[in-house]
């Protein structure tokens, strides 16, 4: 049986978070690789988050910077920033997926993997943003 979206969001975030490790550390990765790694079913759900947060990367980063107050997405933990950009792609890219859903699946992983401050910041980052499309 296939994972579930939720189950595929974690599994983008796994990713996006790897890829954040490997360029702070200056090490050389290879995108495909770590999908693969990470996947034991090639799946275009989660190859669409990973390569559109990639590429989307600076805009994303710029927007989420200017809904924070007193904090910056470098300054959240990496789990929390990938986090934040799959909701915030997914709000501005994914034509799919509603602005609802990716808000809640954004704070149900933040729930599992960040402390109660970054989930809190993540949710009021992408009520805003939402608030705004």
């Amino acid at each position: 049986m296939g994972k579930t979206r939720s189950e595929l969001r974690e599994t983008a975030m796994v990713i996006l978070y790897q890829i954040d490790i490997l360029k702070s550390q200056k090490v050389d990765f290879n995108v495909e690789s770590l999908i693969s790694d990470n996947l034991e079913i090639d799946n275009e759900f989660v190859r669409n988050i990973v390569y559109g947060v990639i590429t989307h990367e600076n805009e994303i980063n710029e927007l989420a910077n200017k809904h924070m107050k007193d904090w910056t997405i470098d300054r959240i933990d990496k789990t929390g920033a990938a986090i934040l950009k799959i909701g915030i792609y997914e709000i501005l890219y994914d034509e799919e997926t509603p602005n609802i859903v990716a808000i809640n699946e954004a704070i149900e992983l933040a729930k599992k993997y960040s402390d109660d401050n970054v989930r809190k910041i993540i949710n009021a980052v992408l009520d805003k943003i939402n608030n705004e499309n």
